[in-house]
C-alpha cells in the first residue's frame, strides 16, 4: 500500500468548512524547505485531491502552510490588520506508507490539528 497526505480546514468560529483557503505542502530536508504541492480548499473545506498523491509519497518531515488570513478577511472575521493568525504552519513527520490526514481547526484567534483518519 502506498501512502498519501490529505487535509481539510474547519472554521470553528463559524461552525463550517473553510472554503478558499490556500494550502502549501513542503518537504523538509536538512533544514531546507522544498515546495512540493499546493491546493485550495473547496466548499467542503477539503482539497479536491490528496495534497501529496501516492506516486510522490516518501517518508520524512513535512510542513503544511495554511493561508488563513485571506479567508478570515473574506468572511468578515478579520477587519483590523495585522491579524492574529495569517499563515498557520503545521510540521509533522511520516514514517510509514499509509494515509496521513492532517486537518486544521481554526478561528481568528486559535487553531488545533491532529492526525486524522
Amino acid at each position: 500500500m502506498s501512502g498519501y497526505i490529505t487535509t481539510h480546514v474547519l472554521d470553528t468560529a463559524r461552525g463550517c468548512p473553510a472554503e478558499g483557503v490556500k494550502v502549501e505542502l513542503y518537504r523538509l530536508d536538512e533544514g531546507a524547505r522544498h515546495l512540493i504541492g499546493e491546493a485550495t480548499t473547496n466548499t467542503d473545506g477539503r482539497t479536491d485531491a490528496p495534497i501529496l498523491p501516492e506516486d510522490e509519497f516518501a517518508t520524512g518531515q513535512y510542513e503544511l502552510v495554511f493561508y488563513c488570513g485571506r479567508y478570515f478577511q473574506g468572511s468578515g472575521q478579520a477587519a483590523r490588520l495585522p491579524m492574529f493568525l495569517d499563515e498557520v504552519p503545521v510540521r509533522f513527520g511520516i514514517n510509514e506508507s499509509t494515509h496521513y490526514h492532517v486537518p486544521l481547526l481554526v478561528s481568528p484567534y486559535g487553531y488545533s490539528t491532529y492526525r486524522g483518519s
